[in-house]
């Protein structure tokens, strides 16, 4: 199985979806000439051309809109921010265009058009360029999410969201791009809507998804040093959400750690709480805890930015804690 970085799976996802269907275009600021802010649009101008590799203005809010408006004439856009701070300009078209036609127009509108690009921090980029987007995004119906951790995912994820008739968001995590693993070739499909666990376990179960799948891994490596077995599960996709996976890894393990990279209040981890209290509570023999993002904007400090992010010393504090280790 061929080894390849984030940034070229999404590549290859782009080019094996333009190669099959023709209806299928990239749009976005420097996609084109400069190759993509992160290159993941590398060497589809030459092949494909300036009408479906397509350089916009700094308009976010024009260019997404004119996306939506090209997937409801039949096409099926990929909308690229150069981040998805830069999106903020763009929500009105995302959430009140793309989301809600298919509603709107009794089910005879569809909108199938991905809007995707990094997400989330990187290092010492200021507290407007370091937002995690996940939970102002699946807060909204008519949107799907989804946040691969891994260039296997990303590319069978990216591929699923292009082939989808609803407008499909895509959070790449902004670190991941030279992150490096096997990748299968040719027609390799992640459904949306299914999680997987990474990591088998049986004494507690750390949920996570995106650039958290690296620190509840590196927190399961330490765990493993104390004899604690942690089960690993990556969310992969945000709306909808396996509930499935997750209430039958909590049902196991009868402990669950939530890893984040958002902000506490409303994120996607008191979502995935909620579900657990509701549905697996009989199963539970400590409270779920969460590890994110301090209640602050992100620091630029870099050693204030370090404290601010979830890190694996804080996901083992947190396991510890449901199992009663410290006293607790």
């Amino acid at each position: 199985m061929p080894t390849l970085t984030y940034r070229d799976a999404l590549n290859q996802a782009l080019r094996e979806e333009m190669q099959r269907d023709p209806n299928v275009l990239l749009m976005g600021e420097e996609v084109g000439v400069y190759q993509g802010a992160y290159k993941v649009s590398r060497g589809l101008l030459e092949e494909f051309g300036p009408k479906r590799i397509v350089d916009t203005p700094i308009a976010e809010l024009g260019f997404a809109g004119i996306g939506v408006g090209a997937a409801m004439g039949g096409l099926r856009p990929v909308v690229e921010f150069m981040t998805w701070n830069f999106a903020l300009l763009a929500l009105d078209q995302i959430i009140n265009a793309a989301a809600k036609m298919l509603y709107m127009s009794g089910g005879q509108i569809r909108v199938p058009i991905v809007f995707r690009g990094p997400n989330g921090a990187a290092l010492q980029l200021g507290s407007q360029h370091s937002q995690a987007w996940e939970s102002w995004i699946a807060h909204i119906p008519g949107l799907k999410v989804v946040a691969p951790a891994t260039p296997a995912d990303a590319k069978g994820l990216l591929k699923s969201a292009i082939r989808d008739n609803n407008p499909v968001i895509v959070l790449e995590g902004e670190m991941l791009y030279n992150l490096k693993g096997d990748v299968p070739d040719g027609e390799h499909i992640v459904p949306i809507g299914k999680a997987e666990i990474k990591r088998e376990g049986s004494d507690v179960t750390l949920v996570c998804h995106s650039k958290t799948l690296t620190v509840a891994q590196k927190a399961a490596d330490q765990l493993a040093e104390q004899n604690i077995s942690a089960e690993v599960l990556d969310l992969r996709s945000l709306r909808p959400l396996d509930e499935a996976a997750i209430l039958g890894s909590v049902k196991k393990t009868n402990r669950a750690v939530v890893v984040e990279e958002g902000w506490p209040h409303s994120g996607i981890g008191a979502q995935v709480v909620d579900l657990i209290q509701r549905d697996a509570f009989d199963d539970l023999d400590a409270p779920v805890q969460r590890v994110t993002q301090a209640d602050v904007p992100m620091p630029y400090n870099k050693f204030l930015e370090r404290a601010a992010k979830a890190s694996p010393e804080k996901v083992v504090a947190a396991a510890r804690k449901v199992l009663y280790l410290d006293g607790d």
